[in-house]
């Protein structure tokens, strides 16, 4: 059954202000009045549309993904690192072309944005479900190539992992 306007509206409310809480960083009447009229203006805006962005968004489960991705951007690190410091400069950069079989926009564009912000890999083009991205070597690549970042989004959006 989908949620009322009103419940939807309330619940995208929260969680827009909760962000900007945690992003902000200021706290005093003027500044929490203006982040919760922003918010209650996106949620207005957002809630009720099918093709929103937050409709149908598993924001738990994205917070669930958060960890696993941030040890993913620290572990990438210090494999580049390594990289970097080594005299010879050992990297071998290569494009690699990755279908993905997930069909929720917002998984798209986590994957696409997960790809970017661990180091030693960015998305240059998306095109449908095909992402171009470059990687310094195999290694950095080796979350996307394996599936195991796919398959992460996919339990985030309860898509079917079997292709």
């Amino acid at each position: 059954m989908k949620p009322s306007f009103p419940k939807q509206f309330i619940a995208n409310t929260l969680a827009l202000f909760s962000v900007w809480l945690v992003l902000s960083g200021k706290y005093d009447n003027f500044h929490l009045v203006l982040g919760f009229m922003a918010s209650c203006g996106v949620a207005w805006l957002n809630t009720g549309f099918p093709n929103s962005p937050f409709h149908n968004f598993p924001w738990v489960r994205v917070v669930l993904y958060s960890p696993w991705l941030f040890l993913r951007i620290v572990e990438s690190s210090l494999h580049l690192t390594k990289l970097i410091l080594n005299p010879s400069l050992p990297i071998k950069p290569t494009l690699i072309t990755y279908r993905s079989h997930l069909k929720h926009r917002g998984a798209i564009v986590l994957l696409g944005n997960s790809v970017t912000l661990t180091p030693g890999t960015i998305t240059v083009e998306v095109n449908g479900n095909t992402f171009l991205v470059h990687a310094i070597d195999d290694t950095a690549a080796k979350d996307l190539t394996t599936g195991r970042m796919e398959r992460k989004l996919a339990w985030v959006f309860q898509e079917d992992t079997n292709h």
